[in-house]
């Protein structure tokens, strides 16, 4: 536990807090782009360290948040199919559809299963020859490898009953799409320390350049998240933009080169809808002409469906930054945990979530006060 204890440290959490709240000489908005810094800056407490002048929204950072409605429905279709064994993680069971979920679907008679990674799917794939075993690829650059090796393997292996029903997505085009947004607050970024260990950070210059925001790639852990705040906040205060790592422990400059290699072999970059960010140019992937055979789309003829979100829903804004969980009028009250109306809601890194398992009294009140 050494390395985790380390970085939660007592004595190095108020060191990192005191130097924040002596840098910081006027108001800062800073969006973090992971799920998983969002739970422990609610867990730890961290923004309540934080002088006042500083604003921590939550960004696009979950990839079951971001998973538009309409491939929920398309993946609840060809789930409820017979012959189809239907292999997803388990954060995706109880995403709403337009009227079902996929948990609904497997109590129905759908073969849904859970599984921790696409290789298992595969091996189901080669299990059951007689069924059509599907995928659902979501997330971001930092299981895209995964998936890739996956339909590798399952091309080795002349599987022809293993297909993918793709909505990966990219970080670098929503960070461009929220800074682009008449609505945008963000004034610096904490960028997702495991999508860099992947990707590299390399990625990120550019978008510092154009929008003059300063990004620093982040770890997960309070000191992590405290020193992150504090690089960012220091850019700002002396008017510099650069991007600037942080998790250098986990993360070099250009990345995992052998996974960037089996995903560009496997995928292309294409346009991807995003929840509540709607289509964002080159910002996902789809598989390449010569791994088509292995898509699911294409194969159960589902590409028609399209949905429109809940309505009633602000997961969208929440996503952009542009509000927090505790300013929906149905946060805590129709929207919990139990009966969710959107993705963020129900993920363990939906923003949504997060202020429901470590704020939900400060917030229902704050939200009856209003």
């Amino acid at each position: 536990m050494k390395y985790i204890d380390d970085f939660r440290h007592q004595p190095h959490v108020e060191l990192l807090a005191t130097a924040i709240r002596n840098t910081c000489t006027r108001p800062w908005t800073i969006m973090e782009l992971c799920g998983g810094q969002t739970h422990a800056i609610m867990k730890y407490g961290i923004d309540q360290l934080l002088p006042s002048d500083i604003n921590l929204i939550h960004g696009p950072g979950c990839p079951v948040c971001v998973t538009p409605l309409q491939a929920i429905d398309k993946a609840i279709g060809i789930a409820a199919l017979n012959g189809v064994i239907f292999c997803t993680f388990g954060d995706m069971l109880r995403v709403p559809g337009s009227t079902k979920d996929l948990m609904t679907v497997k109590a129905e008679g759908g073969d849904v299963r859970t599984v921790y990674s696409p290789l298992e799917a595969v091996t189901i794939a080669q299990q059951h020859p007689d069924k059509q075993v599907v995928f659902f690829a979501i997330g971001f650059e930092t299981t895209i490898p995964t998936t890739a090796m996956s339909v590798y393997q399952a091309q080795q292996m002349g599987l022809k009953n293993f297909k993918l029903l793709v909505s990966h997505v990219r970080v670098p085009p929503a960070m461009e799409a929220i800074l682009s947004s008449a609505e945008n607050k963000v004034q610096g970024f904490l960028a997702a320390g495991n999508v860099c260990v992947v990707m590299g950070y390399q990625e990120y210059l550019p978008i510092t350049e154009k929008y003059q925001v300063p990004i620093v790639v982040t770890g997960f852990e309070p000191v992590d998240i405290l020193q992150g705040i504090l690089l960012c906040i220091t850019q700002l205060e002396q008017g510099q933009v650069t991007v600037e790592n942080q998790y250098a422990r986990a993360v070099q400059a250009s990345g995992n080169t052998t996974a960037q290699q089996i995903v560009n072999r496997i995928f292309k970059p294409v346009t991807r809808s995003w929840r509540g960010l709607g289509d964002i140019p080159m910002s996902g992937f789809e598989l390449s002409a010569d791994y088509a055979a292995f898509d699911a789309e294409n194969y159960f003829q589902i590409a028609h469906i399209n949905t429109q979100e809940h309505e009633q829903c602000l997961s969208g804004k929440v996503l952009q930054g542009i509000i927090k969980p505790s300013q929906c009028p149905e946060f805590g009250a129709r929207c919990t945990p139990e009966t969710p109306l959107g993705a963020t809601m129900v993920s363990t890194e939906g923003a949504c979530a997060a202020y429901y398992a470590y704020r939900r009294q400060q917030s229902i009140t704050e939200n009856i006060s209003q």
